[in-house]
């Protein structure tokens, strides 16, 4: 059987799984729609929400991007992992004991203003938008080579997929169908790592082999020969970075307190019975999500190895085009990897001077590793699934927020607080149509790298969510006036400095480069600014206008006790 008949079978046998589910756990009122029905085990949540976390930046651009980069490229691994520790501690049980569905519920009440809940859903809106950008532009490059359609025909299939079980499943569908999504996201990318590890270094944990001595009789370390071959080839050293320390820092702290404003992975903490099981549901997460992050340094290794050894050949000068290895072929025709042959000579050479002839997408390196290394069909087929169940989930995940922002937060809570129950679920249904449009057309046209766009939605929630929950919380003489200033001025900054140099929608104001950047920080890493201009802002107004009301200041005092919440309320 070949690839493209495996492939098929493989990837269409995990959409019928996926909508199976849906069908069987559709949503029947809004409790279901929104939270699942506050009923999950902490098991299953923890699974669906390290599905809903490992998103394509996880899976797909990661790796790769730590591949390119190397030591650079651990940003993303630190910022992503500890951002989700400091969630789990610091706000999911105090945001799950207020009892409320979504941020901007928690943000409208605990700010008692309408104006706040609007300008937090008009931030959570963006933010989701942002991100989902990332995981349709994810669901483009598996379709491109995989089922050998063009990005735009990809992601309008992902469109499709998507809005059957999202829209029709909601929050319910969407939790049993991530648990199901984990397990295939999960198995998809260790077997193939499991494999190369053995095949480079002898070892059968990926961990270990990326430390490890390589088979090939150089005596040398995995990482001892990278750093040589990255000499060799006029790239930095590989375990050292060319960030300043500045940028590393904020991209990292981006990063990690955007992880904890955002709202699709927030809402996860609703949909289990009690402030205990949420608890608990954030440590099963943790296991899961580690499992892959421990994983991807490995993974982007051994894959710039044996990339660098196919490309240039044993011998170093060049593998002949006429002898182009077959995983080059395959990728040319998505127009994701491409030649050029500058000196005539009909080779093929990969560098980082004047020599190079390749252009590499950075996204292409995790599906393309089992192809690189030559493993069986079965094992690339099953990397085509796992991709697209990564890129999946979130989108659902986001699509929801997006959804459930407009029809719970806009129209219940503030322009029509008088429509019933179905007229909203009807309307968070419509938001999601015309979302997942929105959402297809940023993945055919993205400003960046899956990751890089990721980082983006990251540094927005970090620099407008994460201080007004954070104060919202823990500091009970926060008002509206100021959290609602620190908003806008956190997101208006963010949105203005990245647009300034990447350019979405509009022709870029200024190169982007180091000696243009404000403090040496780049538009990745320039949400831990606007979180800090957020913080001065919300501190500053807060300081001369009204006080905090007693009523609420005794809410902020009760939901620092985790202890004695019940289940998630309806509105």
């Amino acid at each position: 059987m070949d690839l493209q008949t495996l492939t098929y079978i493989v990837v269409g046998a995990t959409f019928a799984l996926y909508i199976a589910i849906a069908i069987w756990a559709r949503a029947g009122s809004t409790q279901e729609f929104y939270v699942a029905g506050g009923g999950v085990s902490p098991l299953a949540n923890g699974m669906a929400t390290a599905a809903d976390w490992m998103s394509a930046a996880s899976f797909i651009s990661m790796a790769g991007l730590i591949s390119f980069m190397g030591y650079d490229g651990s940003v993303y691994l630190m910022g992503w992992t500890g951002g989700y520790v400091l969630l789990a501690l610091c706000l999911a049980p105090y945001l799950r004991k207020f009892g409320k569905f979504t941020v901007p519920d928690f943000i409208g009440d605990r700010y008692y203003s309408q104006t706040a809940r609007t300008v937090a859903v008009i931030c959570a809106i963006l933010i989701s938008f942002t991100y989902v950008a990332g995981q349709m532009r994810g669901v483009g490059v598996v379709f491109s080579r995989f089922l050998e359609v063009d990005i735009t025909t990809g992601v309008i299939i992902g469109m499709a997929v998507v809005f059957f079980y999202a829209v029709l499943g909601g929050m319910k569908g969407i939790t049993y169908t991530q648990v199901a999504q984990y397990c295939v996201l999960i198995f998809a990318y260790m077997v193939p790592a499991i494999f190369i590890s053995i095949m480079i270094t002898g070892h059968v944990l990926p961990q270990t082999g990326l430390g490890a001595t390589l088979l090939d009789g150089s005596g040398l370390h995995l990482l001892e020969r990278l750093d040589g071959l990255s000499a060799e080839l006029g790239f930095a050293a590989y375990t050292e970075g060319t960030k300043s320390t500045a940028d590393i820092f904020a991209i990292t702290a981006a990063l990690m307190v955007g992880t904890a404003g955002l709202p699709h992975v927030i809402v996860r903490f609703f949909t289990v019975p009690r402030v205990k099981d949420a608890r608990i549901s954030a440590g099963w997460a943790l296991i899961f999500i580690s499992i892959l992050y421990t994983t991807a340094p490995a993974i982007g290794a051994f894959a710039r190895y044996n990339m660098i050894d196919t490309i240039n050949g044993p011998d170093a000068q060049g593998t002949l085009v006429a002898e182009a290895p077959t995983w080059i072929k395959n990728w040319e025709k998505t127009g994701l990897i491409k030649h050029e042959d500058k000196n005539g000579d009909g080779r093929m050479f990969y560098s980082g001077d004047e020599r190079n002839e390749m252009t590499i997408d950075r996204d292409i390196m995790v599906l393309a590793n089992p192809e690189i290394a030559q493993l069986p069909d079965w094992v690339i087929a099953l990397v085509a699934a796992g991709g697209i169940a990564a890129a999946l989930s979130t989108a659902a995940g986001l699509l929801l927020v997006i959804s459930t922002s407009i029809s719970h937060d806009l129209l219940k809570r503030n322009l029509m607080p008088n429509i019933t129950d179905k007229q909203e679920l009807l309307a968070a249904r419509g938001a999601a149509a015309v979302a997942i449009v929105i959402a297809g057309y940023l993945g055919i046209n993205p400003p960046g790298f899956v990751a890089e766009v990721v980082a983006f939605a990251f540094g927005l929630a970090a620099a407008s969510f994460f201080p007004a929950i954070i104060l919202g919380i823990f500091y009970k003489k926060m008002n509206k006036e100021g959290a609602i200033a620190g908003m806008l001025a956190g997101i208006i900054f963010t949105v203005s400095y990245i647009l300034y140099f990447k350019g979405i929608f509009i022709t870029p104001f200024a190169e982007n480069k180091p000696e243009n950047w404000l403090f040496g920080i780049s538009p990745e890493g320039i949400g831990t600014v606007g979180m800090v201009v957020n913080f001065v802002v919300a501190f500053t107004v807060s300081k001369f206008t009204k006080e905090v009301p007693q009523d609420v200041q005794d809410i902020v005092e009760q939901i620092r006790f985790p202890k004695g919440a019940g289940e998630a309320q309806a509105h």
